[in-house]
């Protein structure tokens, strides 16, 4: 099975000069907790998630439509395509512990996403006995991070948080997978 088989489509997007605001109420309209962030020429240059919005308000300590999305935005993302196979995204998104990929066209342009939902309802619709794989991808993806410093993991030590509420340090992201062509930023 293929990717273009389960994706939800259109990609619903927004731009990083944008504030929180619109991303969120994008996610409510559309029933959907993460919004592919594009650049001026329609191409892949984030991903913003609900946790980012909810973290970029705690935070920050301002409202939503007071921070742009380019400031609780993800830059490394990893990305499916079409023509990926099920499986291979469902690797990714394990191996890389995330529920959702935005899928891209050959140009980079998001197209539609695919989340752990999509192919746990087609494994369950197809009903050839590849459920334990989804589950074995769950818990994968639910396990407890080795803490990684996030975007504002440095402003979170700052505001003199208790210790058992600051967030860890750790090394960096493991490498691997498909990444959005385009630069960090």
């Amino acid at each position: 099975m293929r990717i273009r088989e389960i994706m939800s489509t259109p990609a619903v997007t927004c731009r990083p000069g944008e504030p929180l605001e619109a991303a969120a109420r994008l996610m409510w309209e559309c029933d959907c907790g993460v919004i592919p962030v594009i650049d001026d020429s329609g191409r892949l240059a984030g991903i913003v998630t609900d946790r980012d919005i909810a973290m970029a308000a705690w935070m920050k300590g301002r409202t939503l439509k007071e921070i742009p999305i380019a400031e609780a935005m993800a830059r490394q993302v990893f990305t499916s395509r079409p023509d990926d196979s099920v499986e291979d995204a469902e690797r990714l998104m394990s191996g890389q512990q995330i529920r959702r990929l935005p899928v891209v066209d050959g140009d980079g342009h998001p197209i539609g996403v695919v989340s752990l939902g999509d192919i746990a309802r087609s494994t369950a619709r197809a009903g050839d006995g590849a459920e334990k794989h989804v589950v074995h991808s769950l818990a994968e993806i639910s396990k407890p991070r080795k803490a990684e410093p996030s975007r504002g993991a440095e402003a979170f030590r700052a505001t003199g948080a208790p210790a058992s509420m600051r967030a860890p340090s750790a090394p960096s992201a493991p490498s691997g997978g498909r990444r959005s062509t385009r630069p960090q930023v």
